[in-house]
């Protein structure tokens, strides 16, 4: 009997976003994937070097939790809870990534023109890792916090500051994919 994976509907992940952060939020706790870096680089030493990174990164081993957990969540969904399938998208979607240079466009979700190991390493690819990830690692530490940390604790806690980097996050991804991916691809 073939058993056919389809991903969990909203009504069920969202009830469960929202436990887990009733949960940490009851507990005093907050999520983010920035802060795991800067505990990691607490770990690593870095505290030795730049004050930022001096703290009591012991109080913070519970948080780190959170990324081996989405290392393995990411492993078990790829490899054992997904299966191939096309991808539905409108055929001016199609047309607009053809043109970009996309072969193949609907049938991954990780298209091989920016995640295969040969994109990664052209000259091309690792520029646009050094650029985006300097681009991001600023933005978090300005920002006070990334993506996930500003969506899901600061909006959940009611956060201003958490509303305004998010509708910054939207602003930011539009004018990206419509303003600056076409040139860059």
């Amino acid at each position: 009997m073939d058993v056919i994976l389809q991903p969990w509907p909203w009504y069920v992940t969202g009830p469960c976003i929202a436990l887990v952060m009733f949960l940490l939020l009851y507990f005093g706790r907050t999520f983010g994937m920035s802060s795991n870096l800067r505990t990691l680089c607490a770990i690593g030493g870095a505290g030795k070097k730049v004050p930022f990174f001096n703290f009591d990164w012991q109080s913070q081993k519970w948080n780190l939790v959170v990324v081996l957990g989405a290392m393995l969540g990411g492993y078990l969904a790829h490899f054992h809870l997904s299966v191939p399938t096309d991808i539905a998208l409108s055929e001016a979607t199609v047309s607009d990534l053809n043109a970009l240079g996309f072969e193949n466009t609907g049938k991954s979700l990780l298209p091989a023109e920016l995640f295969s190991w040969e994109a990664v390493f052209s000259l091309k690819g690792i520029l646009i890792l050094i650029v985006a990830g300097f681009l991001v690692g600023f933005g978090t530490r300005y920002g006070g916090g990334c993506t996930s940390g500003h969506a899901i604790t600061g909006l959940s806690s009611l956060q201003l500051p958490s509303l305004i980097a998010v509708i910054g996050f939207f602003i930011g991804g539009l004018i990206m994919i419509h303003l600056i991916y076409p040139i860059l691809f």
